[in-house]
């Protein structure tokens, strides 16, 4: 069958495949048949069991999509005490939210330090932010802001 590698998981162990059946099957790393590996989008051909793609292999000729995420090279860590720093001192911003990714509550809290109230709100907001980055357990922190 074939189909199109629609995602692999942050840690490399699974991901999906969108069969031209309308159907989508799972996959581990051991299922690919060739070098390259899984990348999101590329074109593969592929067995079916029991909703599993087994001996996976890229269609030939096909373009070749941007890879996937290396599970052997993960992610840069976000620093705790850099995200508190920046809580601290930039908070009101939200610089620290930015920071971790979550640039839609980093955009709420810019967008209310544009009001007398919005400050004093994203002050304390802020505060809590630094106080709870300080407290929380590492692999809490790196679990959630990866």
């Amino acid at each position: 069958m074939r189909g199109q590698v629609l995602g692999v998981d942050r840690n490399g162990r699974e991901g999906r495949i969108a069969g031209d059946d309308g159907q989508r099957y799972w996959f581990e790393p051991d299922d690919w048949s060739d070098r390259t590996g899984p990348m999101v989008g590329a074109q593969v051909d592929f067995e079916v069991s029991n909703g599993r793609a087994l001996r996976i292999y890229h269609v030939p000729g096909t373009v070749a999509p941007r890879p996937a995420a290396d599970p052997a090279r993960p992610r840069p860590r976000k620093d705790k005490v850099a995200a508190a720093l920046l809580a601290f001192f930039l908070g009101i911003f939200g610089v620290h939210r930015f920071y971790l990714g979550r640039v839609g509550s980093g955009i709420a809290m810019l967008v209310l330090t544009c009001t007398l109230v919005g400050i004093f709100v994203t002050s304390i907001w802020s505060l809590i932010d630094f106080i709870r980055y300080l407290v929380m357990d590492n692999d809490e922190f790196h679990h959630r802001y990866g």
